[in-house]
């Protein structure tokens, strides 16, 4: 590493130094500054939620850090009150596809927030697959994906993260199935699908299927849940995928896999809450955030859980709205190099 030594830094006047912001390494012999775009510099391990439903569709946003616990703080408000939205991101892009937006049954639309701003959201572009809500969205750094939802058609659809434009298809699950939203996870390499309930059918499917983030195509048969359900909240480390509560039949259960191998999940723990599916997760490396998983009315609660560990979920807090059915997504999650 090439060292940058000066004896002093002021301005103009002489009277003192400019601020270095940032990200900086002080060692014995001096100090190294950071690189890169601003938006790339520290800061990580946010979570955004994105509207919801309670007993109204809101268009509340909240951002919370996952490394502490303590109740959300807003993040200003998406175009529209919605429900039923999917959350994908990057290290540094959220993008949100919409499910309803209290005007007409689905919406088509998609905006994008930056994690390191102080809120607010941009358009991104439209949805070009069938119109639907509740959609299983994962994503790698590069690539977004989503699929099924109450159209019950078997189509993926994907984006681009780190640009704006319209969907893609990327290819096909094995059965078209109602996903509740939230119910997708990624390694770095892969998104993950998780449950789902077939038209006509009295109770969610157990099937996990996966698809690779960089080929696209067909999705393959990973494996089973330990309980069949749809509207299921994951969260991701690079390692395991731990599926929360879910509906269809409404339970508590966690369940988890290990991405890199197929097999069946296995016994996690419960929710804190009582029986109920529609919440949104977000991650880091250590720690899944569990957002609005919990029946309506007045379903704001917050519960985590520690990706290393086996146990039941732990109160983190509680959101600054009734964000049950919200979208949600982090800038720390499984599907990126942590």
């Amino acid at each position: 590493m090439s060292e940058f030594k000066v004896n002093a830094i002021t301005n103009r006047d002489g009277s003192h130094g400019p601020e270095v912001c940032g990200v900086t390494t002080f060692r014995s012999s001096g100090m190294t500054l950071p690189s890169g775009p601003t938006e790339f510099r520290g800061g990580r391990g946010r979570m955004v939620t994105y509207g919801g439903y309670d007993p109204s569709y809101n268009n509340d946003m909240n951002t919370i850090d996952i490394a502490t616990t303590g109740s959300a703080v807003d993040f200003g408000d998406a175009s529209d009150a919605n429900n039923f939205g999917s959350g994908m991101a990057s290290s540094t892009r959220g993008v949100f596809k919409q499910g309803r937006d209290g005007s007409s049954p689905y919406t088509t639309t998609m905006e994008f927030v930056t994690f390191s701003s102080l809120g607010g959201v941009s358009d991104f572009g439209d949805d070009n697959g069938v119109l639907q809500d509740s959609s299983a969205s994962s994503a790698d750094n590069t690539r977004g994906i989503f699929g099924n939802g109450t159209g019950y058609d078997a189509k993926i659809q994907f984006i681009t993260l780190a640009s704006t434009g319209d969907t893609t298809e990327f290819g096909t699950l094995s059965s078209g199935r109602y996903m509740g939203g939230g119910a997708g996870g990624a390694s770095p390499t892969r998104g993950f699908f998780f449950g789902g309930l077939i038209s006509g059918q009295p109770a969610g499917e157990k099937i996990i299927e996966t698809v690779t983030f960089a080929s696209g195509g067909e999705a393959t048969k990973f494996g089973e849940l330990t309980v069949g359900r749809r509207a299921i909240a994951a969260v991701t480390n690079n390692t395991r995928a731990v599926m929360c509560s879910g509906d269809t039949p409404a339970t508590n259960t966690m369940d988890f896999i290990t991405m890199a191998s197929e097999g069946n999940a296995t016994d996690f723990g419960d929710i804190t809450r009582q029986p109920a599916g529609y919440g949104a997760g977000g991650s880091t490396s250590t720690r899944g955030l569990i957002a609005g998983c919990s029946p309506s009315p007045n379903a704001n609660p917050l519960d985590f859980i520690t990706f290393s560990t086996l146990g039941n979920a732990t109160d983190f807090g509680d959101t600054t709205y009734n964000s049950y059915t919200c979208g949600a997504c982090s800038d720390s999650h499984g599907g990126l190099a942590q």
